[in-house]
């Protein structure tokens, strides 16, 4: 079997410079037939510049090329290119190098000279002319697909493709049955009190016009709580309900616990509220602008024994502070926070950006820092820049962006979700960050950061630009995802959806898994 590396065409209405501008790949079976990984959608991305002034000079690829390297290395290379195709003038006479031994997991190393290619490759290339000409060709589009270990292809396949049920058995002692996967992997599911397997499924959309959806269970009820488009993103609205799709029936009621409050300096961008229990109390992290345009973080603390659904069961939210009692975004503006709590302590993650609609525009960057669970308001430790956003997928088309963090832990690991691209359009993506759960989140190095989008408008059929997202467990105890997304591709009306999280063969999640794919519909004869 055969690896081909290639770019796409740019089609501004469907596929622009910072995604057509990636590397793709296709496998290329023995029969000639070619079928692309990863729906199609570009899998390594070059990382920006940063300027003098401190913005980010987005960057693209072309003519990428594909050869083996020594100790059973697999290099990918490719011309840097500015986004818009032209001549990057930083880049002249150099390649952008990835090295992978697997199709999946990839390392980027510096640009390297076209003098430096020979070092990469196996000994015996090493006085190849043909080798090294065909590598520096400047009229190739495609580059030679590569031979590769049928097993790593496979694999491959496996891995970037779509992971969908494959079969279904029942377990020995007859409690439920055991669902398998495409890619090796299996999960169990309980029969129900009727003796049938229930699945949650939640159709698209479930409610209109909200973004950055969040499902929090509370004493036996669940709630609901969004930014509201709808009301031109002014005041916290919160739904309750016996059950998850209570929260998105017909008639349901909204009750109002942040209203319009010029005294108090509410009046705008009431942005993407959150409940975070934090120590032992129940909060709000959100956003908000007073007269003059500009979001901060706050925080809002339930009152004890208060009813989450009453205005006045909440204390004045109060603004987030550094250590030395100033707030987090002068100068600035601030959103987006999350609360994520390892072994080693609790953290705040949130979205800043400097000089926004300026030609100096920063562009929005996640930061994190340690806090006491006592006053989780004030910042115990400075604000470390966790990601700016470098990537093609990030910065398509001008939004240079990295918001809306939210985390959960799985078998030792702590996985935080963040979105790029244009919040209300069909480039908006999910990104992922991975770190230890023991680990120093406040070194960076403690941080993997995955160059391709783990969500994306090509991942499930009728869903343009997921993100923003936001995980709860069920009632049955699988982790959910809820995001927003648009119906179409030239909608700007986010909608809210929800659906399971997977987990693969290796542990690690898969976010892409629609109800068709999730569980097959069988009779009770077939299993």
């Amino acid at each position: 079997m055969k690896i081909k590396v290639f770019t796409r065409e740019v089609n501004e209405n469907n596929y622009p410079e910072g995604l057509a501008r990636s590397v793709h790949f296709e496998v290329i079976s023995d029969d000639g037939s070619a079928a692309p990984l990863n729906r199609n959608y570009g899998i390594l991305f070059a990382k920006g510049a940063i300027s003098k002034d401190n913005t980010i000079i987005p960057k693209g690829v072309q003519n990428p090329l594909i050869f083996n390297m020594e100790d059973g290395w697999i290099g990918i290379a490719a011309e840097r290119v500015l986004e818009n195709g032209e001549v990057d003038k930083d880049a002249l006479n150099q390649k952008v190098l990835w090295k992978t031994k697997d199709l999946i997991h990839f390392e980027e190393e510096n640009l390297i000279s076209d003098d430096e290619i020979s070092k990469y490759l196996p000994k015996e290339y090493e006085s190849s002319d043909s080798i090294k000409k065909e590598f520096l060709s400047k009229n190739q589009i495609y580059a030679d697909a590569l031979e590769v270990d049928p097993e790593i292809a496979k694999k491959a396949e496996q891995y970037w493709n779509p992971i969908v049920c494959t079969g279904v058995t029942c377990k020995d002692d007859k409690s439920g049955i055991l669902i398998s996967y495409s890619d090796g992997s299996s999960r169990e599911k309980k029969f129900g009190p009727d003796g049938r397997i229930h699945q949650q499924k939640f159709d698209f959309p479930l409610a209109k016009g909200y973004g950055d959806p969040v499902i929090f269970p509370w004493e036996g009820k669940w709630y609901f709580i969004s930014t509201s488009d709808n009301r031109h993103d002014i005041g916290i609205y919160v739904r309750e309900a016996d059950d998850v799709h209570g929260l998105f029936a017909e008639g349901v009621t909204e009750h109002l616990i942040l209203p319009f409050d010029p005294e108090r300096g509410f009046e705008q961008t009431f942005w993407a509220p959150e409940f975070h229990v934090i120590g032992d109390e129940l909060y709000i992290l959100f956003a908000v602008s007073g007269h003059e345009w500009g979001p901060q973080c706050h925080m809002m603390k339930k009152k004890k024994g208060a009813s989450i659904i009453e205005a006045d069961s909440w204390e004045d939210p109060v603004k987030v502070r550094k250590m030395d009692g100033t707030p987090i975004g002068q100068g600035a503006i601030t959103l987006d926070m999350t609360h994520v709590k390892t072994s080693k302590g609790s953290y705040l993650i949130w979205s800043y950006r400097q000089f926004i609609g300026h030609p100096n525009d920063t562009g929005s960057m996640l930061y994190i820092a340690s806090i006491d669970e006592d006053k989780p308001w004030i910042l115990t430790s400075e604000p470390v820049l966790l990601t700016r956003p470098l990537l093609g997928w990030e910065n398509v088309s001008g939004t240079i962006n990295n918001e809306g963090p939210y985390g959960f832990i799985h078998e030792g690991k702590l996985y935080v979700t963040y979105s790029g691209g244009a919040a209300n359009s069909y480039t908006y993506a999910v990104g992922l960050l991975t770190a230890d759960d023991d680990a120093d989140l406040l070194d960076i190095s403690s941080w993997t950061k995955s160059i391709t989008p783990v969500l994306n408008f090509y991942s499930v059929k009728g869903v343009f630009g997921p993100g923003h997202n936001s995980f709860f467990t069920n009632e049955d105890g699988e982790l959910m995802i809820a995001y927003h997304g648009e119906t179409t591709i030239d909608s700007t009306l986010r909608c809210d959806g929800i659906r399971r999280v997977h987990f693969r063969a290796d542990g690690t999640p898969y976010f892409q898994m629609s109800a068709a794919e999730d569980l097959m519909t069988y009779s009770e004869s077939q299993i």
